[in-house]
C-alpha cells in the first residue's frame, strides 16, 4: 500500500527536511561512510531519501543505488538511482538485497525505529553494513524546531534536548534525539555487530557561504574535539553495523 502524500503542516514537519543538494557537509558524511565500507560496486539502499540526493551520489559511487521515502512527492521530484514511495517498517525488498543500508537523520521521524533498524538488517546481506546517522540527544541546539503551544517554531533551539523527556516530548513531539545509551538499547537486539559508534559535529555550510572564515575556523576548532571527549556533544551519533548471518535466509 503506497502511502498518501502528507498533507498538514505538522505531518509535513514530521518528515524532516531531506538533502536538497550536495555540498561539503554531505562529502563528508559521506568520505566517513568510506572509511569502513568498500562501496565500489556495491548494492545501496538509502531509507529516508527525500528527493534521491544521496541515492544520485551513491549510483555515482557504487552503480547500484536505490531509495526509499514515505513521501510520494519527494520521490516524483528525484532523479539518479531508484527511487520508490515505501515505509521503512515495511521495505518492498527480499532478504539480503543489499550491500550496504543508510539511514541518514531518519529513525528520529519514523514510526517505529525498532522495527525500521530490523528491516534495514534484513534487507543487508550477510556481512554487509547499515550506517546510521542520528540525532545527538547531548547536542546543546535541538535543529528540529519546535512547538509553543499549537505553532511551530523553526530554528535551532538552544538547550531543549537537556530536559527531562516529559517536557522535551510536548516541544518536539515530531522527532527524537538519541543517547549513546538509548541508541545502544535499540541495536543490541538485532542481527548485527557494532563496528563504529561515535559523534560528529555539523558541516557549517550554512555558516561557510556566509563567512567563509568563520566557517573554516568552526570546522577547525570542532573537527579536532570529534578526537577527543568531546565528540559525546557532537551534532550527531555516526554508527556502523555489519550485519551476521540471518536466520531467515
Amino acid at each position: 500500500m503506497i502511502p498518501e502524500a502528507p498533507t498538514t503542516m505538522a505531518e509535513q514537519v514530521a518528515l524532516g527536511n531531506p538533502s536538497y543538494v550536495w555540498r561539503a557537509g554531505q562529502d563528508r558524511r559521506l568520505n566517513l561512510i568510506r572509511r569502513y565500507v568498500d562501496l565500489e560496486g556495491a548494492r545501496v539502499l538509502d531509507i529516508g531519501c527525500g528527493i534521491g540526493t544521496y541515492v544520485k551520489k551513491l549510483d555515482q559511487v557504487s552503480g547500484v543505488a536505490y531509495g526509499v521515502d514515505v513521501d510520494p512527492a519527494r520521490v516524483r521530484k528525484g532523479e539518479g538511482g531508484t527511487l520508490s514511495v515505501a515505509v521503512s517498517e515495511r521495505l518492498p525488498f527480499a532478504s539480503a538485497s543489499f550491500d550496504m543500508v543508510l539511514l541518514n537523520e531518519v529513525i528520529e521521524h519514523v514510526k517505529d525505529d525498532a522495527e525500521t533498524l530490523r528491516e534495514a538488517c534484513r534487507v543487508s546481506r550477510p556481512g554487509g553494513h547499515v550506517i546510521i546517522y542520528a540525532p545527538n540527544r547531548l547536542y546543546p541546539f535541538e535543529t528540529h524546531g519546535v512547538y509553543l503551544g499549537k505553532r511551530y517554531v523553526f530554528g535551532n533551539i538552544p538547550l531543549v534536548n537537556y530536559l527531562p523527556d516529559p517536557l522535551r516530548g510536548r516541544l518536539v513531539p515530531h522527532a527524537r534525539a538519541y543517547t549513546a545509551r538509548g541508541l545502544r538499547r535499540i541495536v543490541d537486539g538485532l542481527d548485527a555487530d557494532v563496528i563504529v559508534h561515535t559523534q560528529v559535529y555539523p558541516g557549517f555550510d550554512n555558516i561557510v557561504a556566509r563567512s567563509g572564515a568563520l566557517g573554516g575556523l568552526l570546522k577547525a576548532v570542532f573537527y579536532r574535539l570529534e578526537n577527543t571527549f568531546m565528540r559525546a556533544f557532537g551534532l550527531s551519533h555516526f554508527m556502523v553495523l555489519q550485519t551476521r548471518e540471518q536466520p531467515h535466509g
